[in-house]
């Protein structure tokens, strides 16, 4: 099972780095430990039980707690899939917003910045077209940009 391990912000791979030395010494029931870019104050772990997975945490720097529930392979092969969703816009893409203040809007992307998952657009059908940055995991690609 996977277990999503709550640490200190901007701490992630330090505390994997930890947890890794410790499993690496140690007889323990943890399989592998995921850093996911993006996800920001989170480690995942996959452990035998969550038991397993407690007592590898247990008075390490920088761990905050453990979530109650499990996860699936489904439920994380879906969140995995979805940061590749983000990584796929690019500059002159046409989006439409799915969520956020400006649902419904259709945008051109003139900027992309994929370390902090944003990107700054022109809002279409609008009288004055001003830059807006929002998060990409807001929108959704409606046309791929031509390439040259």
């Amino acid at each position: 099972m996977y277990y999503i391990v709550r640490v200190t912000s901007s701490q992630e791979r330090i505390t994997a780095d930890i947890l890794q030395n410790k499993v690496e010494k140690g007889s323990t029931q943890v399989y592998a430990l995921i850093v996911v870019e993006g996800m920001r104050g989170y480690l995942i772990l996959e452990a035998q039980d969550e038991n397993a997975a407690r007592e590898i945490i247990r008075d390490e720097p920088h761990v905050k707690g453990i979530l109650a529930k499990a996860l699936s392979e489904e439920e994380l092969d879906r969140m995995l899939a979805a940061k590749k969703v983000v990584e796929e816009i690019g500059v002159n893409d046409i989006v439409e917003f799915s969520g956020g203040p400006f649902k419904g809007y259709k945008a051109k992307v003139i900027k992309v910045d994929t370390t902090k998952e944003e990107m700054t657009v022109e809002l279409m059908d609008v009288a004055v077209p001003i830059p807006v940055t929002t998060k990409m995991s807001t929108a959704k690609i409606l046309q791929k940009a031509e390439k040259v």
